[in-house]
């Protein structure tokens, strides 16, 4: 652990929404943050506005090269390897699967699974090999973003959803597999969140106002940020593995 900082985490996605939202909330409670996104200016802005305790790396969390820049950057920067890793980094495709783009699927699976997957197998092996010494006296966090989608079949969400059932499975074997070892695995699936998500999808004005008409007022990424700071701050024995969390309206999926 830096004696300067907290806990050391890398966060994917973090140039918006739920990314960008948990960026601020470790740095608030004295983390030290790896910063991952395609916005070279957002990660830009938001050293400059944080200062010493966020480093960026900009580039596609699905190359495996940029990846191995984040947990080089922590241990470079900051002078001790990540202790939290936050698979955050995603993208949805709205429509059915009568009626879905299916030219952008391999993307989805690409961003979703695939580089999901190959941040998790990295995280994993780091923090196991950390914790055969670490484990009781601290905690070693992976915090996979998943979709209440991915447990909950929705017809108009279905292939998006898909790729968060994969990563849900991941999740699970995952936490099976190193949650034994003293690292823990959590699993957060939130409901409808107000962010760029919704645009990236394909999801028009019309649809976003039904969401809010029905569900209103809908979750924010401080929302999540606030559970995924909830889960790393448990102590080192106490591992939350799975949380859902929906806007209180929000009764389906």
């Amino acid at each position: 652990m830096s004696a300067e900082f907290a806990r050391i985490a890398i966060v994917t996605g973090a140039t918006s929404g739920i990314g960008e939202a948990t960026v601020r909330k470790f740095i608030a409670a004295g983390f030290a943050v790896v910063g991952n996104g395609r916005n070279t200016q957002k990660l830009g802005e938001l050293e400059n506005e944080i200062g010493s305790a966020f480093c960026g790396v900009a580039g596609d969390a699905a190359d495996n090269n940029v990846l191995d820049q984040l947990f080089s950057a922590a241990t470079e920067r900051f002078g001790t390897a990540a202790d939290i890793v936050v698979a955050n980094a995603g993208r949805g495709l709205g429509g059915s699967v009568k009626d879905a783009d299916l030219s952008q699927f391999e993307d989805v699976l690409r961003i979703n699974v695939s580089g999901a997957l190959a941040l998790l197998q990295k995280a994993a092996q780091k923090m196991v090999a950390a914790q055969n010494d670490n484990y009781p006296k601290s905690a070693a966090d992976i915090v996979i973003i998943g979709s209440v989608v991915g447990r909950h079949i929705s017809p108009f969400s279905a292939v998006y959803g898909a790729s968060k059932y994969a990563v849900h499975a991941l999740a699970e074997g995952l936490r099976r597999e190193i949650g034994p070892k003293g690292v823990r695995v959590s699993l957060i699936e939130p409901g409808v969140v107000l962010s760029g998500f919704q645009a990236v999808a394909g999801y028009d004005d019309k649809m976003l106002n039904s969401f809010d008409e029905k569900f209103g007022p809908l979750l924010t990424g401080d929302d999540v940020a606030n559970t995924i700071h909830y889960i790393v701050t448990q102590p080192p024995h106490v591992h939350i593995s799975d949380i859902l969390i929906r806007p209180t309206r929000q009764d389906y999926p």
